[in-house]
C-alpha cells in the first residue's frame, strides 16, 4: 500500500527535500549564533563535566553579549550562573578568551577592573565560525578555574565542529544553500543535515535493522533516495525505554502494519505511531531523507 500525502506535507517534500541540493540555512547564522548552536554548546560542556565528575554553569550569549541560553548542573553554587553569564558576556564583547584578561591583571594592568560589566576570570570562550565570532561561551563552578576553561574550550569547539562538519544546521529565514559535496558526506555518515525548531532534514543511511521508536512530539516524513527496506508502522513496542523527552525505543515491534520501501517512495509516520526498520533490502545501504516536523503547542 502507498500512502497518500497531504498537499501541505508535500510542498513541504517539495521545499525541504526535492530542491536541487537541499536550500536550507547553516547551523550558525552569521553572525550571530542561533538557539540550536547554544544548546549544541551546552550539551557538550555539560557532558565533559560529567564525565570528569564535576558541576557547572554554562552559559551561552550570541555576538553582542545577549544571553541565549544558560544550564547548572545540579550542585553548582547559585551564583555559578551570573558569573558564567559575565564571562560568556566578556569573552563575545572583546572577541577574546577571558583568561586573557586575567593574565593581563595578574601582570599588573589592575586599572582594567574598573570596566563596566566584565568579568576577567578564567572560563569564557569565543564561539568562532568561518573566522567570524558568532557568540561566547561562559562556565562557572567546575572543578577549578582551569577546568571551567577547558569545558568551555569544548563548547565552543563542539560548535565549530559540526559547523564545519555540516552535521546541524540551522534555518532562520534566510536562504542559502548545502553544497553537493557536504549532502554527500552527509549520506556518507548518516547525520542530520538542517535542524531548526520548525523543522529537521537528516540524511539518513541505514544499514542494518534497528530499533523500534516512537516519538511523540514529531511526525516522521521518509523519502527513500536509495535501497529499500521493510517498514513496520503501528502495533506495539516490545520491552519499550524512554531514551529521551517524547521518545521511546525498544527491542522490537509486535503486530503493525508492514511497509515494503524502495526507492522514489515517501511514508508519512504521524506523532506517537510507532516505527521499525525491521530489514534492509538486499544489496543496500539503503540511503533516504527524513523530514522531523514537531507538533505545534
Amino acid at each position: 500500500m502507498r500512502p497518500v500525502i497531504h498537499r501541505s506535507l508535500a510542498a513541504l517534500l517539495g521545499c525541504a527535500l526535492l530542491a536541487p541540493l537541499a536550500a536550507a540555512q547553516t547551523s550558525i547564522d552569521a553572525p550571530s549564533l542561533t538557539l540550536e548552536g547554544a544548546r549544541i554548546a551546552i550539551d557538550a560542556a555539560a557532558a565533559k563535566a560529567r564525565a570528569d565528575g564535576a558541576g557547572g554553569a554554562i552559559a551561552v550569549v550570541d555576538q553582542g553579549g545577549n544571553l541565549v541560553a544558560l544550564d547548572r548542573l545540579d550542585g553548582t553554587f547559585a551564583a555559578g550562573a551570573n558569573i558564567s553569564i559575565g564571562k560568556a558576556r566578556t569573552a563575545a564583547l572583546f572577541q577574546k578568551p577571558t583568561r586573557v584578561f586575567e593574565d593581563i591583571i595578574r601582570a599588573g594592568r589592575t586599572p582594567m577592573i574598573a570596566l563596566d560589566d566584565f568579568t576577567p576570570l578564567k572560563g569564557g570562550v569565543p564561539i568562532v565560525v568561518d573566522g567570524r565570532v558568532v557568540g561566547a561561551v561562559g562556565v562557572s563552578g567546575a572543578k577549578s578555574a582551569d577546568h571551567d576553561d577547558e569545558l568551555a574550550i569544548a563548547a565552543a569547539e563542539a560548535v565549530a565542529a559540526r559547523a564545519a562538519g555540516g552535521e546541524s544546521m540551522i534555518s532562520s529565514g534566510e536562504v542559502t544553500r548545502v553544497p553537493g559535496a557536504q549532502v554527500a558526506s552527509a549520506f556518507a555518515r548518516g547525520v542530520p543535515l538542517i535542524e531548526n525548531e520548525q523543522f529537521k532534514v537528516h540524511a539518513s543511511r541505514r544499514e542494518a535493522p534497528g530499533q523500534a521508536e516512537v516519538h511523540s512530539g514529531e511526525a516522521d516524513i521518509i523519502y527513500v533516495l536509495e535501497g529499500g527496506a521493510t517498514f513496520i508502522t503501528g502495533g506495539r513496542v516490545e520491552n519499550g525505554r524512554a531514551t529521551g523527552p517524547d521518545e521511546v525505543r525498544g527491542d522490537s515491534i509486535a503486530g503493525g502494519e508492514t511497509h515494503r520501501l524502495g526507492r522514489g517512495d515517501v511514508l508519512v509516520v504521524p506523532a506517537g505511531t510507532p516505527h521499525w526498520f525491521k530489514e534492509i533490502a538486499p544489496g543496500g545501504p539503503m540511503l533516504y531523507y527524513v523530514v522531523k516536523v514537531p507538533l505545534r503547542k
